[in-house]
């Protein structure tokens, strides 16, 4: 062994071998009121959190200290989490103690960025799921885990679907086997915070085993997955996780659910983002679901989220959320009493989690019986047969009366956070409580008594009955009257001008008052902890009390919003056409001033006339927008919402393609133009017959004349394929295709029209039919504020490009700014060689020189740069 480890401390010992355990974690580990770090935790402690970096020595070697008083735990733990990193929580197991040289430690919590319960770290609108992904050579499978809130939710697919839902449920944390680091960064990117287990833990018959022992299962056939191995093998591999980080109360995890592939219409994770659904990639950017989210609770929030990642595709479902929706926007009665209960409720899921991780405080028990309390209004406002839409939703809902009145007849309308604080029980519920606080009340007014008493019996008119630590009650004298003091009294300290003493009587008293304080403590919490053990019976009915909550809080925003932003209810039916009639962008028409109009447009879609809608336009002409408005409008037709527009009938959609917008991946080597056909060549190997594809731009990203090949090609395959005649809008520079609609019946012409005046540009953003062939792209320099300089050459270089495509001379050069007819002087360079050349032809007499002269001169010119006769 090293002097170094010799000379080890007994705490630094039992800090190194805790440490030893968690290598891959920052340990806070608890000294008295501190939790500390050592040695590079400190360091990094102190950059995240900007608390002082100090060192000590340990055995002969510098070490790094940084720490902060425990109960800042809340203030700094977030920081931590939000920086990334894995916090190990190290508590003192026992309380100290004269006999033992070390007090016992532990670790109590390990918190990761997927795994936490801390309020400060959760985003009450957003979920926090623990990802687990399994790959296997003929698939994958992907659990979701919420352990916040208990939802457990499972897939399995190819590894596109896979992506598509890391993308759509934006995970804080993924783990996956050990040795699939680089398949995982090649298939998903490095974008999330990831961690790897040891292959085992994602087996089949290690997911069946622990799953089966959680649920208290014989198989998983009751939860629709007992086919789904690689999805098995991910659940598995998550639960046993939690395990892992010391979360092992985690019965409010009760159920497990499949994502089913063929219910929700599928959103690539290139879609997702170029629609802005839930995130921007752009700063400051407002999303789709900031316009939707009117929500009133926080589970109603984090639901909108999962309808927008995954919209319907079965009408039933669909039409029942427009249903009601329409009767909540008809009947302000009902959608207002419905606002005002549900705003009661808070956020009740992940409070009855709380019971089950046993980390509910009183003053949340109460908070609980606020929600149960409204539960039952609620009900019974969906069940009037006047609201036949809502009875499904109120036959559900369980207001779970025996809890809730227990709550209310056990628990004080407004008790403290903390248990320990005292006054959490309610009187009345137990005897032995209210005996002992009637001791501890009347055993304080005993010693007024007393004082009072002693104070005529000897008197000393300052004599005072007061308490410390080190020996209780006591009574202190001045100096000035200590002769007066009775025999009886027993002296216990001398202080500079006063004495204190103890009696018989105030002992007894002591005794009692002492000893109730402690009793009551002890009784209370055994009494809250009996209640929380009661209410952890109920976490089935009111997990399902809030799944439904927030189904209605959803729909109540929809209404809100079809109210506010004038959107009607669309058609939803099993046709192959989209038609819109003033459709609407729902974010940028939130987004203009003042005083402007958003300029609706229609569109019509079907398999059989108008498959593909070719539209060019100059820049700034409103194309992508038209484009994206498509895709949202459909969208939110088929999560249940109403939509902008005049009038819209919506045949059911079961895949939106996106390829809008210019991107690089420069961090794997590629262009612009390389992410631009991986995105498209995602779409035509994907396609269905009920597909809606956006296509903008297409080919922009390489040569004019292979972005046209590309282009066209592409809107031919997709008009050509005999099955699957994908609904597409093809926004376009290039009005070469406009010729399409010549050779191909289901391509029709339109472009996004302006008007030109005085040279000047005015966007109507209106679609009309026919093509475009201008495409005004030196205009929107000017309004970018390009050098007028620059512009008015941008004008003539354009004069001959579009003289020489007239068909004078495709060759032919674009002459230079200068009036020399060379495209570009090579005597500008900085080569001394060619200087000398440009003088020596300067220098020649040409009106002189005769043609053997010439030649002569033209061979010295050569030897100059080195060439051979």
């Amino acid at each position: 062994m090293s002097k170094t480890k010799d000379k080890e401390t007994p705490l630094m010992k039992q800090y190194n071998t805790i440490k030893a355990k968690y290598p891959d974690a920052m340990l806070l580990f608890r000294v008295g009121d501190f939790y500390e770090t050592f040695g590079a935790d400190a360091i990094r402690a102190a950059n995240v959190l900007g608390i002082t970096l100090t060192a000590r020595n340990n055995g002969g070697s510098k070490l790094e200290l940084a720490g902060f008083p425990h109960h800042s735990l809340n203030t700094y733990l977030p920081k931590l989490v939000r920086a990334g990193m894995r916090v190990a929580i190290c508590d003192q197991l026992e309380a100290p103690s004269k006999d033992k040289k070390i007090v016992k430690r532990g670790v109590t919590e390990l918190v990761t960025p997927g795994v936490t319960l801390n309020d400060q770290i959760l985003d009450h609108k957003s979920n926090n799921f623990l990802a687990a992904v399994h790959f296997d050579k003929k698939g994958a499978g992907v659990s979701f885990l919420d352990v916040s809130t208990g939802e457990f939710l499972v897939a399995q697919g190819d590894v596109q679907y896979i992506d598509k839902l890391l993308h759509g449920f934006k995970p804080t944390e993924v783990l996956f086997q050990r040795n699939y680091k680089k398949q995982f960064v090649e298939n998903f990117g490095e974008q999330f915070y990831t961690f790897c287990l040891d292959d085992w833990a994602f087996t089949q018959d290690f997911g069946q085993e622990i799953l089966n022992k959680h649920f208290q299962t014989a198989s998983l056939k009751g939860f629709g997955i007992e086919d789904l191995p690689y999805a098995i093998s991910a659940a598995g591999a998550a639960l046993h996780y939690l395990s892992d980080t010391q979360h092992d109360k985690v019965q409010h995890i009760t159920s497990l659910s499949r994502i089913e592939e063929d219910k929700y219409v599928w959103l690539d994770k290139f879609t997702i983002r170029n629609l802005e659904l839930i995130y921007s990639p752009n700063e400051n950017a407002k999303t789709l679901i900031d316009v939707l989210d009117q929500t009133i609770s926080p589970m109603g929030s984090r639901m909108l989220k999962r309808w927008v990642a995954l919209p319907l595709k079965d009408i039933q479902p669909i039409n029942d959320r427009l249903t009601v929706v329409s009767q909540l926007v008809d009947d302000v009665e009902l959608s207002d009493g419905l606002k005002r209960n549900i705003n009661e409720i808070g956020d009740l899921e992940r409070l009855i989690s709380k019971v089950a991780t046993s980390r509910i405080n009183p003053r949340e028990v109460v908070q609980l019986k606020r929600a149960l309390s409204v539960i039952e209004p609620i009900k019974e406002v969906c069940l009037n047969p006047k609201n036949e839409s809502l009875q499904k939703i109120g036959d559900r809902l369980n207001p779970c009366v025996i809890i809730r009145d227990k709550i209310a007849q056990q628990i004080q309308d407004e008790p403290p956070v903390h248990i320990n604080k005292g006054g959490v029980i309610a009187e009345g519920v137990n005897d032995d409580l209210d005996g002992l606080r009637k001791i501890l009340n009347s055993g304080k007014d005993a010693l007024v008594e007393i004082q009072e008493r002693e104070i005529e019996n000897t008197g000393i008119p300052s004599l005072k009955i007061s308490f410390n630590n080190v020996f209780g009650y006591y009574i202190e004298v001045r100096n000035t009257h200590k002769d007066k003091v009775p025999e009886n009294w027993i002296r216990k300290q001398t202080l500079t001008q006063a004495e204190r003493y103890i009696t018989e009587e105030l002992k007894e008293y002591e005794s009692k008052i002492l000893g109730a304080d402690d009793k009551i403590l002890t009784l209370e919490t055994q009494l809250f902890n009996d209640l929380v053990l009661e209410l952890s019976d109920y976490i089935s009915p009111i997990q399902l009390n809030a799944q439904l909550i927030a189904q209605l809080d959803c729909l109540l925003s929809f209404a809100t919003i079809a109210k506010q932003y004038n959107y009607t209810k669309p058609e939803v039916n099993d046709t192959k056409i989209i038609e819109f009639k003033d459709g609407r962008h729902p974010v940028i028409e939130q987004q203009l001033a003042v005083g402007d109009e958003y300029v609706a447009n229609d569109i019509y879609l079907d398999d059989s006339t108008q498959q593909i809608m070719m539209i060019t336009g100059p820049n700034m002409s409103g194309k992508s927008a038209l484009l994206r408005q498509t895709a949202l409008i459909t969208l939110m037709a088929q999560i249940g919402s109403f939509v902008p527009a005049k009038h819209a009938k919506i045949g059911l959609v079961d895949k939106i393609f996106t390829r809008v917008g210019a991107s690089d991946n420069i961090s794997q080597g590629e262009s612009t133009f390389m992410v631009e056909m991986n995105e498209t060549a995602s779409i035509l190997n994907n396609l269905s017959d009920r597909s809606l594809i956006l296509l903008d731009e297409i080919g922009r990203g390489t040569s004019t004349y292979d972005g046209i090949s590309i282009a066209w090609s592409i809107a031919e395959y997709l008009h050509e394929q005999p099955k699957l005649r994908a609904k597409t809008l093809f926004a376009t520079h290039y009005h070469e295709l406009n010729e399409m609609t010549n050779a191909f019946k289901r391509i029709k012409n339109y472009n996004v029209s302006v008007k030109e005046i005085n040279n000047k540009i005015i966007f109507l953003r209106k679609l009309v039919a026919g093509g475009s062939n201008h495409s005004f792209g030196i205009h929107v320099a000017k309004m970018a504020g390009m050098p007028k300089k620059m512009l008015n050459r941008a004008h003539e270089v354009l004069a001959q490009l579009e003289s020489s495509h007239a068909g004078q001379s495709n060759n032919k050069a674009i002459k230079s700014e200068k009036t020399e007819d060379f495209q570009l002087s090579f005597f500008q360079l900085d080569d001394p060689v060619l200087e000398n050349i440009k003088d020596e032809l300067i220098s020649i007499d040409i009106n002189t020189l005769t043609p053997v002269e010439a030649l002569m001169k033209l061979n010295e010119i050569k030897k100059m740069v080195g060439g051979k006769v």
